[in-house]
């Protein structure tokens, strides 16, 4: 097994991980501890479970308000994820694509909730007195946030590796078949 495809199989067991996780823990939200009934529970000052119901997608934008548009957002995560699929397996680095595997496994535990109950089931409440920095969320919500934050981060710092001049050169020169000289 070559370097990339140890990388793959790394992405896939990190999503797959993400997704079992979140999907336990909406199950302990659900059954176990019966958020639903109860509306909240108080862990620390600064953060309690709290249930929250969440019809649209990030920041509750698209709502759906109908099973055609809850189906419409289905399809949508899902061709996003499919997307994501795609772009790990064509990814060269690491880093990327652990980034990648965990937006992966949060929309998929998105999607099989949004397909379950007809929205996707929230919990975390981080909070410092009234003052709310991000909307309640689930692990799901987390792990796609990071994994975004990551890649643009990766994006925004990391340098692509150049090839030194002299290289590109005979690349060239070699690729032309016509014999010519290159510049120095």
């Amino acid at each position: 097994m070559d370097k990339i495809q140890r990388y793959r199989l790394q992405a896939i067991m990190l999503a797959s991980m993400v997704f079992f996780a979140d999907q336990m823990i909406k199950y302990a939200m659900i059954g176990p501890l019966q958020l639903k009934s109860r509306g909240v529970i108080h862990i620390i000052s600064f953060f309690d479970l709290r249930w929250a119901e969440n019809r649209g997608v990030s920041m509750g934008f698209l709502t759906a308000e109908s099973d055609a548009a809850r189906w419409a957002l289905v399809a949508l995560t899902a061709a996003i994820a499919i997307g994501v699929l795609i772009w790990i397996w064509r990814e060269k680095l690491r880093g990327d694509i652990l980034c990648l595997a965990l937006v992966l496994g949060g929309a998929m535990g998105n999607i099989v909730d949004r397909s379950r109950y007809g929205y996707v089931v929230d919990y975390a409440d981080l909070h410092f007195g009234s003052f709310r920095p991000f909307f309640i969320f689930n692990l799901a919500d987390a792990a796609i946030s990071i994994g975004v934050a990551i890649l643009l981060l990766r994006a925004i710092f990391m340098k692509e590796e150049e090839t030194p001049a002299s290289e590109a050169t005979a690349h060239e020169s070699s690729n032309s078949g016509n014999g010519a000289e290159t510049k120095e």
